[in-house]
């Protein structure tokens, strides 16, 4: 058992304990308020001293693991950059848990990443939500899959225009998405088919892979930056009748009543980069205020390693100061993310029965002078401000 004394509690459910205490027991959450007793002399006791405790912060789009740092070619399998369709990819056989950078989300209080390919390809493969403490990924896994990858725009029309295939024009990254989702709808009405009929059926593995998605189980996780992408993903989201999330949104505050009226989530950044493509010349910290005002649910990314995973809470820092308002922003890298990406069940506030993630701060995260003092992840301390990085990965 794990008991956490004098913290400045900040449930993100709607609740803040100024001089409150947390209760893990078994790895959940079993108890949080201001009168919660400690349960007995062989409780492991953390004293936050006044520091601000939340739920172990989230990064809702990124490559930790799977684009590995200071390790150039061998460790990047970020991108299959052959064949434009690829939904059968999985990034749980690419993620390396020991990449340092998930040391580095343990130190700044991450203990939630949403990780897959990147946007080379049209359909680039399979997210997975995941913790960031852990040596083996099977045992570290949330929910898998969790989103289907697309890409819409400037990056997969410049992997393969230069190969001379498709696509090479926002048409054809359009048409070739219909076309897979076609396939997909047809093999999966042939698969019930077949059940309801019981006959055999013969499964296909690179397009089994949809099923999840047309079920609505999991979303599609569409990387578009520039409006009309945004739009373009928002009609064939439509036209499937799928659930989606709109990574990046650099232009989202240009159409934020359209995306509203949409209903799909927004997950914006990475906006501490430069501005180093067409696609990203309106990018600003501004947006995810614009977007939140206009009634759209947010979530802030680094897109690490473009910004590293560390300066998640930075970047919501900026994002308040543009508009977002400080507790908006919290929200944005805990409870909102956790929503958006399907594991709101198990993480991204203190409540009983939630996980046992927590990052205890001596004050506002977002702030540059900040400290992280504790990471835990399920009842364990995964970070602990001062220690060597012995318990690394």
């Amino acid at each position: 058992m794990l008991y956490i004394k004098n913290g400045r509690i900040l449930t993100m459910a709607g609740t803040i304990w100024e001089n409150g205490q947390v209760l893990i027991e078994k790895g959940k959450i079993k108890e949080v308020g201001d009168k919660v007793p400690c349960p007995g002399k062989e409780v492991q006791v953390i004293d936050a001293k006044g520091g601000w405790v939340l739920p172990g912060l989230i990064e809702a789009h990124c490559h930790i693991g799977i684009t590995e740092e200071k390790k150039g070619f061998e460790g990047d399998d970020c991108n299959e950059v052959n064949q434009p369709i690829t939904p059968y990819l999985k990034a749980l056989d690419a993620v390396n848990p020991m990449d340092s950078a998930f040391h580095n989300a343990l130190s700044a209080g991450i203990t939630t990443v949403m990780v897959g390919p990147g946007s080379s390809n049209v359909v680039g493969g399979q997210f997975l939500a995941m913790k960031t403490f852990g040596r083996v990924i099977d045992r570290m896994i949330l929910k898998e899959p969790a989103a289907m990858k697309v890409a819409f725009g400037e990056n997969p029309k410049s992997n393969y225009s230069g190969q001379g295939k498709l696509p090479s024009t926002r048409m054809s990254i359009g048409a070739a998405l219909r076309e897979e989702l076609t396939r997909a709808q047809n093999y999966l009405s042939r698969k019930k088919q077949a059940a309801e009929n019981g006959d055999s059926f013969e499964t296909d593995y690179q397009l089994e892979c949809w099923t999840p998605v047309l079920e609505g189980k999991i979303p599609l996780k569409a990387h578009v930056h520039r409006a009309d992408d945004i739009l373009t993903a928002i009609r064939i989201a439509k036209e499937f009748d799928l659930s989606m999330t709109l990574d990046h949104c650099t232009e989202g505050h240009l159409i934020a009543e359209e995306i509203q009226n949409a209903g799909f989530p927004a997950i914006v950044g990475p906006t501490l980069s430069s501005r180093n493509k067409i696609e990203v010349q309106n990018m600003d910290f501004k947006t995810p205020g614009i977007l939140q005002k206009a009634g759209v649910l947010v979530a802030i990314t680094t897109d690490h390693p473009v910004t590293r995973i560390q300066y998640l809470p930075i970047c919501a820092g900026f994002a308040a100061k543009e508009g977002l308002g400080i507790d908006q922003a919290l929200e944005a890298i805990t409870r909102n993310p956790a929503q958006i990406c399907g594991v709101g069940d198990r993480v991204g506030t203190i409540e009983p029965g939630k996980d046992g993630d927590l990052a205890i701060f001596d004050g506002n995260p977002m702030e540059v002078f900040t400290k992280t003092l504790y990471t835990i992840v399920d009842g364990q301390v995964a970070y602990q401000q001062g220690e060597t990085d012995e318990k690394e990965g």
